[in-house]
Order: C-alpha cells, then structure tokens, then sequence
C-alpha cells in the first residue's frame, strides 16, 4: 500500500504516531478520542534502483587490510603521554596488572 495514517493530539497539534494500518491509528486514537484524531496521507514514489541487477562493486577494491588488534589499516598507535589533573599537576596513567578477557 502507499498510503498511512498519522494520529496528531488535538490541543497541540504534536504528532503522536504515524500507523502503517487504519487499524493502528485507530486504536490510538481510541486511547484518548476526546483530544486525538487521524488523518490519511500518501506515500510520494521516489526513483526506485535496482541494486541487484548492478553489476558494479560499490567498493572498487578488495586491498582492505584490518588489524585483529584494533583499527583498519595500523590506523592507530598505543601512546603514552601525560596529563594535567584539576590542579595543574601532571600525572601518568598506571599500567594495570589485571587480566586479560577474552571471551
């Protein structure tokens, strides 16, 4: 179908849903019929493509190298710097001593 329904409140205007199904927006509506109501409206058709019947690759590559530690490509560095706290004084992260989780 190209057509649904949107319940709006009555006072505000807001829109509260937009329904797929008469149905739906009905029963909305029955939730608080003194102060909501429904209206139809149609489905505006856009250029529809194919995508199927393409028979170009969307990426023109196959060279894409991922990293199983993290990040594509080396994209990124462990670094160790400093940081300054609230009171100016600079500090360093700890290395933790924990365990490693691998599920």
């Amino acid at each position: 179908m190209n057509e649904y329904w949107i319940v709006t409140d009555n006072k505000t205007g807001r829109v509260i849903a937009h329904c797929g199904d008469i149905n739906d927006a009905i029963m909305m509506v029955g939730f608080d019929p003194n102060n909501r109501s429904y209206s139809r409206h149609r489905f505006i058709m856009d250029q529809v493509i194919d995508i199927k019947s393409t028979s170009q690759k969307q990426l023109p590559t196959t060279d894409i190298i991922v990293n199983m530690n993290g990040g594509v490509g080396g994209s990124w560095k462990e670094i160790h710097e400093q940081f300054d706290n609230a009171f100016g004084v600079k500090k360093q992260l700890n290395q933790s001593d924990a365990e490693v989780f691998v599920p």
